[in-house]
């Protein structure tokens, strides 16, 4: 099954490839259009190029008595003219060319000079086609019919001939040029699609993440309470002698729960942005006191040395992370096999020290050890993580090192209330 952070991730991308698809349509749609609209630009200029060039010629001209054409006129007149007019008389199954330049800037065949005049006798209109003049090059002929001395008849046609090479040589690099260019541009918009998208999923991504430390969070914080709580209910129903002050502990240990998944849910509202710290001025030194006092020990020892301290902090959590910090210590400060002997101390200044005689803190999770999962010693390290979080939130630091009781000491400085 898709875990929730996969199906995210799965929209991401999902987004991405949407966000480029739409991309790639609307430059593909521009390319082709500019494309399109640059081939018709450059024909129609040609085209009217030669258009100019075969009215031109069919002003020019003249009929003798018999009808027919006097190229004299054209020859003084349009011998050196480039596009280069051929006439053509009719009708149009039986063409025959009865002027064409001598010199030519466009050689064009004789088959295709007949057939454009033949379709345009024909048609009586102007006639468009290409063509390949004598040298390979690609031409575009253009056929206008001119009529008879009466006024009536088609009598045969004009052709122009323009050479297209260097406007299809320019057309093609246009081309390369535009879909260079749309590739380059749909790239560019398929990383930005990334990024764009991974802002937008970023707030779920969080909400997912700030959702797993709390049920993580609750889990750790809840274990403990919750099998003391059962212990002093088994010891209630088992022991009638001591059965009042197991119940009345468990009272206190189930309002101590509520309390404590009232914390949970200030920190997740807190890191949530939605929620501020219910800081109050408090000694800390009674906190610390009340903490112990709440704490099933067992076997271990637990000694506190207290110099009263005000600070201002939110009771709920900072007693959480002097529970955190005290729970670390009873489990892993010792060696196997022999009880625990875990030292408070608090200072005048606001610092909390636990010092314990375990095997202390190991030099390759020094720089790692408040970071969640990252204990090294079978926990989850959740605890330390929140203690650390707690202390931070407060403008406090929590450090590790080494104890003078041979074990690890960990310290937790709260700023004093300003006197």
């Amino acid at each position: 099954m898709m875990t929730s952070t996969a199906r995210i991730r799965r929209l991401r991308r999902r987004l991405t490839a949407l966000f480029t698809l739409t991309s790639a349509v609307g430059l593909i749609g521009l390319a082709a259009f500019a494309i399109h609209t640059d081939d018709q630009s450059w024909r129609k200029q040609l085209d009217d190029a030669l258009t100019l060039q075969t009215r031109q010629a069919i002003l020019l001209l003249s009929f003798d008595q018999n009808g027919r054409i006097d190229a004299q006129y054209l020859q003084d007149g349009m011998e050196t003219g480039c596009p280069p007019v051929t006439v053509v008389s009719g009708p149009a199954d039986r063409t025959a060319i009865i002027y064409t330049p001598r010199q030519p800037c466009v050689r064009a065949r004789t088959e295709d000079l007949e057939a454009a005049a033949a379709a345009a006798i024909g048609q009586g209109t102007t006639e468009v086609a290409d063509a390949r003049s004598e040298n390979g090059h690609q031409i575009r002929l253009l056929a206008e019919p001119y009529t008879a001395p009466d006024g009536q008849s088609t009598a045969g046609a004009v052709v122009a001939a323009g050479d297209t090479t260097g406007d299809q040589a320019a057309h093609r690099r246009l081309t390369l040029l535009l879909t260079a260019g749309c590739a380059v541009l749909v790239t560019l918009s398929a990383v930005a699609g990334h990024l764009l998208s991974g802002r937008a999923i970023r707030p779920a991504l969080t909400a997912l993440q700030q959702q797993e430390e709390f049920l993580a969070d609750a889990a750790h914080d809840l274990r403990t309470p919750a099998a003391s709580l059962r212990s002093l209910a088994e010891t209630a129903l088992r022991d009638d002698d001591h059965r009042t002050a197991a119940l009345e502990r468990t009272v206190r240990l189930a309002t101590r729960m509520g309390d404590l998944i009232d914390g949970l849910l200030t920190r997740a509202r807190l890191t949530a942005g939605v929620g501020t710290l219910a800081s109050q001025p408090l000694r800390l030194d009674q906190l610390v006191e009340a903490v112990v006092d709440d704490t099933e020990s067992g076997e271990h020892h637990v000694s506190v040395r207290t110099e009263p301290v005000i600070v201002v902090a939110d009771p709920d959590l900072l007693r959480r992370a002097v529970a955190n910090l005290l729970s670390n210590a009873l489990r892993h400060g010792h060696a196997p096999g022999r009880p625990a002997e875990v030292e408070l101390t608090v200072a005048a200044d606001g610092t909390v020290t636990v010092d314990d005689a375990g095997p202390g803190v190991p030099p390759a999770l020094a720089g790692s050890l408040f970071q969640r999962y990252r204990s090294g010693s079978g926990s989850t390290g959740l605890g330390l993580s929140i203690a650390s979080w707690i202390a931070h939130s407060h403008d406090g630091t929590l450090d590790a090192g080494s104890s003078p009781r041979g074990g690890a000491r960990f310290t937790l400085r709260i700023p004093p209330r300003a006197k």
